[in-house]
């Protein structure tokens, strides 16, 4: 006499589990949101090329007084004063705030940090290198 077994054969098994993998890696995306993520990445990368774009100006003012942007108003933390320095100018979207004074003796050479602030309220500092005549 025969006996008799019933279930599902490791074939049969695997199969079901490949299928479920293939059905998750497809539908995960849809439940995952990166919006915040690439938004506070987006805001720390303004903030990157600000604190570039400040060094590279006071290194060509430095070089030649002719070449560079004077940073030494008592703020310097405006859209208006660091867009001139960035190729491009300032994206759309982003405000500099902050109180950095690169005016006054002796404020050559000063550095000190701004508020960068993105579309969706992201925040990060940028560092200013103050630029006087």
């Amino acid at each position: 006499m025969r006996n008799k077994q019933t279930g599902f054969t490791l074939i049969e098994l695997v199969v079901v589990i490949v299928i479920l993998g293939i059905l998750a890696a497809t539908a995960l995306p849809k439940f995952i949101d990166l919006s915040t993520e690439a938004s506070n990445a987006a805001t720390e990368g303004v903030a990157g090329a600000i604190s570039s774009a400040a060094a590279l100006n006071y290194g060509a003012r430095k070089a030649n007084v002719a070449k560079g942007t004077q940073l030494n108003q008592a703020n310097v933390c405006t859209n208006a004063i660091l867009g001139p320095i960035m190729t491009g100018g300032m994206p759309t979207g982003y405000a500099v705030s902050g109180t950095l004074a690169c005016n006054g003796a002796g404020a050559d050479g000063t550095t000190g940090t701004c508020t960068v602030t993105g579309p969706n309220a992201a925040t990060a500092n940028a560092t200013l290198i103050c630029v006087t005549p």
